[in-house]
């Protein structure tokens, strides 16, 4: 089966397909576990669901199929790649979900769903051509993330975190829709396409920069860039580790595909349509990208609960995709997708260590891993590799995403092209990855040479098949993005020709 017989298939309704097949799933699911009561066979319905939906894109993708639907929703390379990150989380958190101890039971049906629809959201987010539909998409997946962190069982941090996610969230939904509406009423537009060419004959208004401002504030809350960032740790710690895989690996991405879709494309097309000075809006991302990582790696080193750990990681990690944001280049962009893939992949991985270890009855605190390599020598190994890639170690996933990534605000067509203004963000993310290297080596000290605490379980360490199978397939594809980068690579760069093709 290739493009043009799924095409032939669904007709004009083909770009949206690889979504109605997850809403499809997502209505069946909590229906089918209150009749059966079984969490395998609701978890295998969601899965086949997933990779039928997976299946079909990458069918599209791969023939570079595009098309729109109404003029709402259009599939390109772009979105189409975008939602292929999507499912990959979207499989790696229900497959271990069946698994863990930490989801409830008597909901699990409903759990399903949610995670289901918050990855539709996310797709959503991808295809859709205008403001108000990246918006409805992005309120998807917030409302169904704020049901399900607080889905863990008899744990008070899920309730204290659920609440707190519930109100920042609720702050950055009005600034978003308040910038929406400010930057329509300067611009006369929410089409995503026809933003830069208003934007270059209308300039810089008061109402447009009040929009900007609002906005950038509202998705910047979506990604945790700072200081919009103090809701990440509390949320990724109260919540079950599947669904802060979702939150850290799936909608962090999601709103960087906003700023990507939303920003970039408005300001590069105004600067290339009417040649409008964007300088100063480029500065202002470049400093949230440099405070986002800073900050993020300082506090880092604080903490001694492992999941507050790789939250502030992941701050940092969105510092370094915002390098695309300020430097507004195809091949700066193209290294941010790259980052994305191999992030979810890298900390992914690391997180559901984290939900294996809590099933056996081990605890989030740094501590409760010391000596973890005389008990569960492959998860330690694993962990390293992990939290090394994380740091750009040679010669893995993270290292080869990085320097594509850091290049990108070096050079303006990577390296051998002429170098840009923005070397110093590129310095300032090359001495964040040295810091990020002495948190991560906390845990590896703490694996290898520290001897375990008083008190801690005897005896080798089995965890749960699925997590196991999750853990080696992030393994892998760690080692193999770092060794073979192409394989992603390539299609990030198609990917970024199709969003800034137009005016580049």
């Amino acid at each position: 089966m290739d493009a043009s017989m799924i095409s032939d298939l669904f007709g004009e309704v083909t770009p949206i397909i690889p979504a109605v097949i997850m809403i499809v799933g997502a209505l069946l699911t909590p229906a089918l576990y209150y009749g059966l009561k079984r969490r395998d066979v609701v978890t295998a319905a969601a899965m086949v669901v997933i990779i039928a939906s997976m299946v079909v894109n990458a069918i599209l993708l791969s023939d570079d199929y595009a098309g729109t639907y109404s003029g709402i929703f259009e599939y390109n390379a772009f979105s189409g790649l975008m939602m292929l990150l999507f499912q990959i989380v979207a499989s790696l958190t229900l497959f271990v979900s069946v698994s863990s101890t930490e989801t409830t039971i008597l909901h699990y049906g409903a759990f399903n769903s949610l995670m289901i629809i918050s990855a539709v959201g996310m797709m959503f987010v991808a295809m859709s051509t205008d403001l108000v539909g990246i918006f409805v998409g992005v309120e998807a997946v917030s409302i169904s993330s704020y049901a399900l962190v607080t889905m863990k069982r008899a744990d008070p941090r899920a309730a204290e975190a659920g609440v707190k996610y519930v109100i920042i969230g609720g702050m950055s939904t009005a600034l978003t829709i308040y910038g929406i509406s400010m930057i329509y009423g300067a611009l006369g537009t929410l089409e995503i396409s026809e933003l830069a060419a208003r934007l270059g004959s209308e300039g810089y208004t008061w109402t447009f920069v009040i929009g900007l401002i609002t906005m950038v504030a509202g998705y910047g809350f979506k990604i945790a860039a700072v200081p919009f960032h103090m809701w990440a740790p509390d949320v990724y710690e109260g919540a079950s580790t599947p669904v802060s895989i979702l939150l850290a690996a799936g909608s962090k991405k999601m709103g960087l595909v906003v700023f990507f879709k939303v920003f970039m494309v408005m300001f590069v097309g105004a600067k290339v349509v009417s040649g409008l000075d964007i300088e100063a809006v480029q500065y202002i991302f470049a400093i949230l990208a440099a405070f986002s990582m800073t900050v993020g790696n300082i506090v880092a080193i604080a903490q001694s609960n492992i999941k507050r750990m790789l939250a502030y990681s992941s701050i940092a990690q969105a510092g370094y995709i915002l390098i695309a944001m300020a430097v507004m280049t195809d091949y700066a962009l193209t290294g941010a997708m790259f980052h994305m893939f191999t992030h979810v992949f890298m900390k992914g991985g690391a997180f559901l260590i984290v939900g294996a270890l809590v099933c056996v009855g081990i605890g989030e605190k740094i501590t409760d891993y010391n000596g973890l390599a005389k008990r569960a020598p492959f998860l330690a190994f694993a962990m390293l590799v992990f939290l090394f890639s994380l740091a750009g170690i040679p010669p893995l996933a993270g290292f080869t995403s990085k320097f594509v990534l850091f290049s990108g605000a070096i050079f303006d067509e990577g390296p051998g092209g002429v170098m840009t203004q923005w070397i110093w963000l590129a310095f300032i993310a090359i001495l964040n990855s040295a810091i990020s290297l002495y948190y991560y080596v906390r845990v590896v000290k703490a694996m290898f040479i520290e001897k375990p605490v008083k008190g801690a379980p005897a005896g080798s360490i089995r965890i749960p098949r699925t997590f196991m199978a999750a853990i080696v397939v992030c393994l892998v594809m760690v080692v193999v993005l770092g060794i073979y980068p192409d394989l992603i690579l390539g299609p990030c760069k198609d990917a970024a020709d199709a969003l800034l093709g137009a005016y580049l």
